[in-house]
């Protein structure tokens, strides 16, 4: 490169006219870590700001008891874990997806319900690839929260349509994971 030529990454993006919106819709997706921990960090710019705040998390158990669960309810946050567990681990897949069903009925009544403004969906991804809920019925629910409901989805492999209806799409990247070099999910870092 030339000392004349810019990187592309340095050219300014177009300004667009600023608006206020009073709501979003955040995805995290991709095969890197972090896309939860980011979600929750979130949760606490959003307590920071009053802001009343919910998470239904629709894989794991309440067996994993994560550390940002713990903080959060502390911190007035109604948390709720409905999944039953990661579908690798899961002896009956019918249950598992029955139990995203319920997941997914919390979820879609707390999106209309008007009392958070920020709900985390952590993991909504899975049941949606798998065909457990609708994704139809998903992007309708969110294009029809409460009008100041934010909503921070997670998980691997969102589908188009959940990107195309995001405001803010980030995806994480793996580059290389200790897990993968047989090191056991730790506390405190991962959960």
């Amino acid at each position: 490169m030339s000392a004349t030529q810019e990187p592309s990454v340095c050219r300014p993006q177009p300004q667009r006219e600023r608006r206020d919106v009073p709501s979003l819709v955040l995805v995290n997706t991709g095969d890197g870590k972090g896309k939860s921990t980011a979600a929750f960090g979130t949760i606490m710019r959003a307590v920071a700001r009053e802001w009343p705040v919910g998470v239904v998390q629709f894989m794991k158990s309440g067996k994993w008891r994560v550390g940002e669960e713990a903080v959060a309810r502390k911190l007035g946050v109604d948390w709720w874990t409905i999944g039953d567990g990661f579908t690798w681990e899961s002896d009956d897949l019918d249950r598992s997806a029955g139990t995203a069903r319920e997941a997914w009925a919390a979820a879609a009544e707390k999106l209309a319900s008007g009392d958070y403004r920020l709900l985390v969906l952590d993991e909504i991804t899975y049941p949606i690839n798998y065909g457990w809920i609708a994704g139809d019925a998903v992007w309708q629910a969110i294009r029809e929260r409460a009008e100041h409901t934010t909503v921070f989805c997670t998980g691997r492999n969102a589908p188009q349509p959940l990107i195309d209806l995001a405001d803010t799409v980030t995806e994480m990247r793996k580059v290389k994971h200790a897990y993968e070099s047989g090191v056991r999910a730790r506390r405190g870092i991962d959960y």
